[in-house]
């Protein structure tokens, strides 16, 4: 009889948003990881293997690391970028429970355009509202400690960070939160990629109506738990369709 794996509940919601973020094509391949920090410090964290196709994920085949590289629970390598983009945002960024980086097309599409921003032009994108952080020089590969504490630096106290040429990064204080932010922020820069390849202008909202909405949101009861209801929709769905996730 095998041990049983620690942190049943986290590698289940994790394997959901990995499993969802696939039928969405917001996968590339087998590349990309999602994570989750298992200790107050970012010391442990639960991240998907290398080698694995995100829509085969089961929730045992999450690998338990810590940021020394060491593998301490699972029977699958880590990928040497998920190491030093994941560990470095942990570890500087605590509150950071879960870190979800994807090249995800229409996010990644405001990294390639000069001056790219998320504008506040949708009610969506209002969701994002003073929390978009940005690094524009694109410096390739994360393949030291160095590219993944930049990334943690220009990070600062936002939630969300565009990286020049390259894709995105969402973080949460849980996954819930983090995966809607991740699912609405590729939804909100879709609508804007789709507005501007008309070719005319984006309609601007009033700085007023901007203030007056995120006061609203932030204010609103319901949005407070709307994220867990979120994926625990999405599990139910996977529940009936692909049980195996939680194995």
């Amino acid at each position: 009889m095998g041990t049983a794996l620690s942190h049943p509940e986290a590698r289940i919601d994790l394997t959901a948003a990995l499993r969802w973020a696939e039928r969405l094509g917001l996968n590339e391949g087998i590349d990309n990881h999602f994570s989750c920090a298992v200790s107050d410090d970012g010391h442990r964290f639960l991240v998907n293997p290398l080698g694995l196709h995100w829509r085969e994920i089961r929730a045992s085949d999450l690998v338990l690391a810590a940021a020394d590289r060491t593998i301490l629970e699972g029977s699958h390598q880590v990928e040497d970028t998920a190491f030093f983009i994941h560990s470095r945002l942990h570890l500087n960024h605590p509150r950071a429970r879960a870190v979800l980086h994807t090249h995800m097309p229409y996010a990644t599409a405001l990294t390639i355009m000069e001056h790219g921003r998320l504008e506040m032009v949708s009610q969506n994108a209002l969701q994002f509202h003073g929390r978009v952080a940005y690094l524009d020089d694109y410096e390739g590969l994360a393949l030291d400690h160095t590219e993944g504490d930049r990334m943690a630096a220009a990070m600062g106290d936002k939630t969300v960070l565009f990286l020049g040429h390259h894709g995105v990064i969402v973080t949460g204080s849980t996954i819930h939160a983090a995966w809607n932010d991740l699912y609405f922020l590729e939804r909100a820069c879709m609508v804007q990629v789709l507005a501007m390849s008309t070719g005319r202008a984006l309609r601007q909202i009033p700085e007023r109506v901007i203030t007056e909405m995120v006061r609203a949101m932030n204010a609103n009861p319901d949005a407070v738990d709307q994220p867990r209801k979120h994926l625990e929709a999405l599990k139910r769905i996977l529940d009936r369709e692909t049980p195996d996730f939680r194995n």
